[in-house]
């Protein structure tokens, strides 16, 4: 049976496994070490009320990534909305920065969540992308508005994932004002 996310109870569980995996994450400093019931045992629930709440561990942990993204964008983008050009560019250096601080996180062995990770944040970025654009003034139909969120926050996401395996090359400042003049072209026909 799903659980209700809107439910206080069901997010302070979910916020109490969370923060048990970040918790063990830095005692062990590797995702694919930590079990399920590693973070179960850690937060003091168990198997049963771990999978009430997810999937599996791959579920999980797209969560956690998601919910660590937005934790991190809401430290400079205070309302998790974009209301302008300005914002943008905040999320898109936001994004560069989050992606080098990830890869303190992941090992080798971690490889294989990388794919999860994107998608996940990559989601993040592009609702951000839809909300806004479907506020903006102007007539323009829906599936150019959902194909324009998904070309920038690709983009974005790939850029600084890309950058991110080599971070020396560029700054995140220059990187972010390249994706930006990118973005800003590729908004044109929606403006």
């Amino acid at each position: 049976m799903p659980v209700n996310l809107d439910d206080p109870r069901v997010k302070r569980t979910r916020q109490l496994m969370l923060q048990s995996f970040m918790d063990l994450l830095e005692q062990k400093k590797n995702i694919y070490s930590i079990s399920v019931r590693d973070i179960a045992a850690h937060a003091t629930v168990n198997r049963a009320t771990f999978y009430a709440h997810f999937e599996d561990k791959y579920a999980f942990l797209a969560c956690w990534m998601s919910d660590k993204f937005r934790k991190v964008a809401e430290m400079r983008l205070p309302a998790y909305a974009l209301t302008g050009m300005d914002d943008l560019q905040t999320l898109i250096h936001v994004t560069f920065e989050f992606m080098a601080r990830l890869r303190q996180y992941t090992s080798p062995g971690d490889v294989q969540f990388e794919p999860m990770f994107e998608i996940a944040i990559q989601k993040e970025i592009e609702d951000l992308l839809l909300r806004w654009l479907r506020d903006r003034e102007g007539p323009v139909a829906e599936g150019m508005i959902k194909t324009t969120a998904e070309v920038i926050s690709w983009g974005i996401f790939g850029s600084a994932m890309q950058w991110s395996r080599h971070p020396g090359q560029r700054t995140s400042e220059a990187m972010t004002r390249d994706v930006l003049a990118v973005a800003t072209a590729v908004l044109a026909p929606v403006s």
